[in-house]
């Protein structure tokens, strides 16, 4: 400074300007000797070290370098410099190594989120991180770091302690409950989600109240968002799955098989005795004729027994609909998508108005969402199709064909 200023004396200039210009000369000088710095340090170093990074087989400097924190911390460089040229500044040195610290406080500020977003992504790599996120943590990591690092900042640009600021931090305590409110709710309900198993990313959950059906694909301190199945966001708040009530099918998924749980409605006017015709016929079928056999020679032996064999009334007989159910059975036994090692029946619900409910309860051996279908569709492609091959009707309400062939 005393160089340039006398140097600009010897021109005849007067004092008062020729210490502005010898001001601005260093401040200019200043300036270039960190635009130098850093795009060395940018151009040269960070990409010296981009190469090393991309080569060794470390996962977590990639993560840390696509979160910029190699960046970040290279623009500590102009803070040093500057603060090292200050008392060239007599009289604004103070200030100006106030603004040189502020500026440091604000570049860690940015280390540490990168940081803080590095340790997320590098445990998310983790299988724990689906049962465990520490997202909701990190983020209230980052709530408290943030407030102390402003306080920080303030006291530095005011010139006062921190620790007067800090002291007085329990007087806001009301007002940061009710800023925080949400992410106070929302962080203890992240700590029950994931304590008691409650929820994980990738988990499908069902929340009708939310118009959520999907998975999971993230938990963060205030939200939870799901993945719909026509690849819309809901966004639920983190307290409202502790408060209300949600469906994981996560069990389903754990426990290796999808339940089918659907009833054919039989027309009840179609139910009848099986006559000899169709015994006949049903014994042809492969799937009944040992079902047939073993109960013809039972039901025969039991008239024969009671001397009922020529009442219809009194004595036993087959009927179309329980060999219809039998043949369902037998059919679900033998399907290749069916888990045999699972619940597997065929049942007769209370009738109603829309017939004779019979249904079919079985698990599927995959829980995949397009194959549960495919199977499920499958049999009841089938049955649909067979039931009138056992004098059974499915009942419907009538539509205009109905009506239309009536009239004729």
């Amino acid at each position: 400074m005393d160089y340039f200023k006398e140097v600009l004396l010897n021109k005849g200039l007067s004092d008062k300007v020729s210490g502005y210009l010898a001001g601005v000369i260093v401040i200019f000088l200043l300036l270039a000797l960190v635009g130098v710095i850093q795009l060395i340090v940018k151009k040269v170093f960070l990409k010296i070290l981009t190469h090393y990074i991309n080569r060794n087989k470390f996962k977590w400097d990639n993560i840390m370098l696509n979160r910029k924190v190699f960046h970040r911390l290279a623009d500590l460089i102009p803070a040093i410099i500057v603060n090292a040229f200050a008392p060239v500044f007599e009289q604004y040195s103070q200030s100006i190594r106030r603004l040189v610290m502020t500026y440091v406080f604000l570049v860690i500020v940015f280390i540490v989120n990168g940081v803080l977003d590095s340790v997320d992504d590098i445990y998310r790599t983790y299988a724990i991180s689906k049962i465990r996120p520490i997202k909701g943590l990190l983020q209230i990591i980052k709530i408290i770091f943030y407030i102390i690092m402003g306080i920080v900042i303030m006291a530095n640009l005011m010139g006062e302690n921190p620790l007067v600021l800090l002291s007085g931090i329990g007087a806001l305590t009301a007002v940061i409950s009710l800023v925080f409110k949400d992410s106070i709710l929302g962080f203890v309900a992240g700590i029950q989600l994931t304590s008691n198993q409650m929820l994980r990313i990738g988990d499908w959950i069902e929340m009708t109240k939310y118009g959520a059906d999907g998975d999971v694909i993230e938990i963060t301190l205030n939200t939870v968002k799901v993945q719909n199945f026509d690849k819309t966001i809901v966004t639920i708040p983190a307290y409202a799955l502790v408060s209300d009530s949600f469906k994981n099918w996560r069990g389903m998924q754990e426990f290796g098989g999808r339940r089918i749980k659907r009833s054919l409605y039989i027309d009840m006017t179609s139910i009848g005795f099986c006559t000899e015709d169709m015994l006949k016929r049903f014994k042809k079928i492969q799937n009944l004729s040992d079902y047939i056999v073993k109960k013809e020679a039972e039901i025969n032996n039991y008239n024969k027994k009671y001397r009922t064999e020529e009442s219809m009334v009194n004595g036993r007989h087959l009927t179309n609909i329980g060999t219809f159910r039998e043949y369902i059975s037998c059919y679900l036994k033998s399907h290749s998508g069916i888990n045999q090692d699972m619940t597997l029946m065929v049942r007769q619900l209370a009738p109603g108005e829309h017939g004779l409910p019979l249904e079919i309860y079985a698990f599927t051996k995959e829980v995949a969402w397009d194959y549960y279908e495919g199977v499920q569709s499958d049999i009841f492609d089938h049955l649909l199709a067979v039931a009138p091959e056992f004098g059974l009707r499915l009942f419907q309400y009538p539509t205009g064909y109905d009506i239309k062939s009536s009239v004729k």
